[in-house]
């Protein structure tokens, strides 16, 4: 089956479901890991021993990852290219 016929193809209503469910987790995990990207980055501002215990260069940069990772998670969400064949 070429591309342009399985872009055109019809979805089910199972299909469909699908695709709607896997958006909402990307959003929502998305939104979780942005969450906490920040509160690691800002760390200093609430009452917590981990940056003593990991250190502020350390969270700081797995704050970084987790916020580039949950925007890429809401960017797939977004997209919804889930049924694509390789």
């Amino acid at each position: 089956m070429a591309l342009e016929e399985f872009e055109r193809k019809e979805l089910t209503e199972r299909d469909k479901g699908f695709i709607r469910m896997r958006s909402i987790m990307d959003f929502g995990m998305g939104i979780l890991w942005l969450a906490m990207g920040f509160f690691l980055i800002f760390i200093n501002k609430f009452d917590t021993d981990l940056v003593m215990r990991f250190g502020d260069s350390t969270t700081k940069i797995f704050g970084g990852v987790c916020i580039v990772y949950g925007l890429f998670r809401v960017y797939r969400g977004y997209k919804k290219n889930y049924l694509r064949e390789r």
